[in-house]
């Protein structure tokens, strides 16, 4: 299949269904990582979501993970506060919209808890890392369009604290363990293995649907 990852630099999910023998080329504003960087567009995904890449006409899949920044439940409080931020927020679910209407047969989109689900529809699954054999807890929404749910593959056991499960990238009190930091934004917004790992063993094992089913 030809898949569109959106808004990801890392290449995690780029690489994981390239390796599973699809051709996927991610999108992102920031320059790539990963094993296969020339398969990246550097630039706005809205430049290539309906218009051919690589000599495709067409894409059979897009997984996105646009920037959550103005979305989700943790920081929509200060939009009361930060004069602007609202107008962001409105910019931001404008994006979602025209990501999760893509005339593209299948489509996911990542985002964290946060406005999406109250203001253009609730998520069709949720998910956390260590339900895929990562050391992390990160309570994931996914919003699915003729995909299937992901099926947990591997339980990563937390350690407890004062009788509370903690994972590896949180204090003992439950806090973000990752401190204030230039590059904190960006491991943040990378996918975790485990679930890049399960989308290609899901997903990519789906026959292509024709345009217009």
């Amino acid at each position: 299949m030809k898949i569109l990852v959106a808004c990801e630099f890392s290449g995690k999910v780029r690489d994981a269904f390239i390796a599973k023998g699809h051709t996927a080329v991610s999108c992102d504003f920031l320059p790539p990582e990963g094993v296969n960087k020339h398969m990246h567009y550097q630039g706005s995904v809205t430049d290539i979501l309906h218009s051919p890449h690589l000599l495709f006409p067409i894409w059979d899949m897009l997984i996105a993970f646009p920037p959550c920044t103005y979305l989700c439940s943790s920081g929509l409080h200060w939009n009361k506060i930060v004069k602007g931020r609202q107008e962001k927020t409105e910019e931001a679910l404008k994006f979602i919209s025209t990501l999760l209407n893509a005339d593209i047969p299948m489509i996911a989109l990542e985002n964290p808890i946060g406005c999406i689900s109250a203001r253009i529809r609730k998520p069709d699954q949720m998910i956390q890392p260590y339900e895929f054999g990562d050391n992390a807890s990160k309570r994931t929404c996914l919003w699915l369009k003729n995909l299937p749910k992901l099926d947990p593959t591997s339980y990563y056991p937390p350690r407890i604290v004062n009788g509370k499960k903690r994972w590896g990238n949180q204090t003992d009190s439950g806090q973000a363990k990752a401190s204030p930091s230039e590059t904190r934004a960006k491991e943040r917004s990378t996918t975790y293995e485990g679930i890049a790992s399960a989308m290609a063993a899901v997903w990519g094992s789906l026959r292509p649907i024709p345009v217009g089913s």
